[in-house]
């Protein structure tokens, strides 16, 4: 089976899974931006495609390019990951992961969740000022629940959970073997 995996990464927690999934599916490595530059029959080549991105706000970045040409793939077999600060198990996560598609795009993708961290070095600005917004409003937060004040500590500086048994899933998947962890 040939496999294209499609990234987009601001921190390199994203390309750091990509990578790890092209390495353990044999497949073949693509950079959001070079992907868009593609004409139509290049992707015509590959039996599955994987889109990757982050998870912020509740949303995966720039996911929307690949729900567009997605539509045009159903004969493929379609996954989507999104890394994120949280740890996997975080319950947050899979209401996340119920919501991240349509039920129609759910009949022909799969999404799937891997725990990356946060690199404020590498964050963009405007990134960077929104996370220290937010961490600040939950430190500062009179009711603030014992998760999160949690969260507020860990998001305060950078960190890293990642780790390749995340993409175990994600590749069971790809390689047309079932499974449970996927929505």
């Amino acid at each position: 089976m040939k496999t294209l995996i499609i990234y987009t990464s601001q921190t390199g927690f994203t390309k750091r899974y990509a990578q790890w999934l092209a390495d353990r599916t044999g497949g073949d490595l693509l950079d959001l931006k070079d992907a868009q530059k593609k004409s139509s029959d290049y992707f015509e080549n590959y039996d599955a495609i994987c889109y990757g991105g982050w998870a912020m706000a509740g949303n995966v970045v720039k996911v929307k390019w690949f729900f567009e040409k997605a539509g045009n793939w159903k004969d493929k077999r379609l996954a989507m990951f999104c890394v994120g600060g949280s740890p996997n198990d975080n319950p947050d996560v899979d209401v996340f992961l119920q919501n991240v598609l349509t039920d129609e795009q759910k009949k022909y993708i799969k999404a799937f969740y891997c725990q990356g961290g946060f690199n404020y070095e590498k964050m963009k600005a405007p990134s960077r000022l929104a996370m220290k917004m937010f961490v600040s409003t939950l430190k500062n937060k009179k009711d603030a629940t014992e998760k999160e004040k949690g969260m507020a500590e860990k998001m305060a500086s950078s960190y890293d959970i990642s780790d390749i048994k995340f993409i175990e899933p994600i590749v069971a998947y790809l390689e047309g073997i079932d499974n449970e962890k996927a929505i």
